[in-house]
């Protein structure tokens, strides 16, 4: 059932919930959380249709806040609401408010959606795109227990996880994070079967990818060693190599949906690591309304401290020190000028050699 209200204020909007529930013979509110979905015209529809699904796990009010932004002055001196009702099927699993605000009103949309919040229920405000920089100051965010961004739809996701760090706030959370939790199960789990410390890491993933910054950050503070992040072409992240004592320990997804693990003195293992939808990321994050720590430490870690560069560069890396110690035997031996020399020259073709074959693994 959907009802269509114009120019209406939020009272209305409530009486017209009521009438909806009634008219479709289920009265009683069933509902665990309200939704605030704070989006623009553009992603509503994806938005909607990703809280819809997730909504089969957690019943749910959804307020989706669209902000239209009028051309002449004249309109956008005007405020008014429109509302867009629907329940019963057409809502998924509980009730849809589409809320679209014009003019003054829209300085003002925490004034429009407080009236419509489930009554001593949870509140999750979700911004699919356009995040503001401090969610918690935001004023629809202050609304919320939990406060889901998405640092992927940012224009530098990089430099919207250092802001993030720098205004992070106890139930902020990020999309970006829940794209990694299969990822870092079965690291974890990998780890617990291969009894050996990690002395470096590397995760390889495509360009602007804020879930490979993440999963780096998360290795380098929960291992506390050095972690190198490179770029591939993806699709997503395509690679994690953990550095250990007994060997290497290799988890690598080239084609976005099945990974192969590697551990030494064990056979290679197929492991199903397909990426996730919205409605599946949404879903996992409505799972949990208490702080997340884990993610709040890996977050304060800080991006600057990772080691950023090409994976066709990492070779070059190793072989550059090799000059540096060829030349300190002429130093300590100022007569045997004749013998360093070709000491000197043959140190760097051994360890370029040995870097090329260290690559090839």
């Amino acid at each position: 059932m959907k009802m269509d209200l114009t120019d209406t204020t939020s009272s209305k909007i409530n009486n017209a919930l009521v009438q909806g529930r009634r008219a479709i013979g289920t009265p009683a509110v069933g509902m665990v959380l309200t939704l605030v979905i704070v989006t623009d015209e553009e992603h509503a529809y994806d938005a909607l249709k990703a809280a819809n699904d997730a909504s089969r796990e957690h019943p749910s009010r959804k307020l989706v806040v669209i902000k239209r932004v009028s051309r002449s002055p004249r309109d956008r001196a005007k405020a008014r609401l429109d509302a867009e009702v629907r329940v019963g099927t057409s809502a998924g699993t509980g009730e849809t408010v589409v809320l679209r605000l014009y003019g003054d009103v829209i300085d003002h949309a925490q004034s429009v959606v407080l009236p419509l919040l489930l009554p001593d229920a949870p509140v999750v405000v979700w911004w699919p795109v356009g995040s503001p920089v401090d969610p918690h100051e935001d004023p629809l965010g202050a609304l919320g227990q939990r406060r889901v961004t998405d640092a992927y739809a940012a224009e530098d996701p990089v430099k919207e996880l250092s802001a993030r760090s720098a205004h992070y706030t106890p139930g902020d959370t990020d999309l970006a994070w829940a794209r990694i939790t299969p990822w870092r199960s079965m690291l974890a789990a990998a780890l617990d079967q291969q009894h050996a410390d990690v002395v470096s890491a590397e995760v390889e993933g495509e360009g602007y990818n804020p879930s490979a910054e993440l999963l780096a950050l998360w290795l380098a503070d929960r291992l506390g060693v050095p972690v190198r992040r490179t770029v591939s072409d993806g699709p997503g992240l395509t690679a994690v190599r953990l550095e250990t004592k007994a060997g290497p320990v290799v988890l690598g997804r080239p084609d976005g949906s099945l990974a192969t693990l590697s551990m030494p003195g064990q056979p290679d293992r197929a492991v199903a690591l397909q990426r996730r939808e919205t409605a599946e990321l949404l879903a996992e994050e409505l799972r949990r309304l208490d702080p997340d720590d884990i993610y709040q430490s890996a977050l304060k870690y800080g991006v600057d401290r990772l080691n950023h560069a090409p994976a066709a560069k990492a070779p070059a890396t190793e072989a550059a020190p090799a000059p540096a110690d060829a030349e300190a035997p002429a130093a300590e031996a100022p007569g045997s000028e004749e013998k360093a020399a070709p000491a000197a020259s043959a140190a760097p073709a051994k360890k370029a050699g040995g870097g090329k074959k260290a690559a090839g693994k």
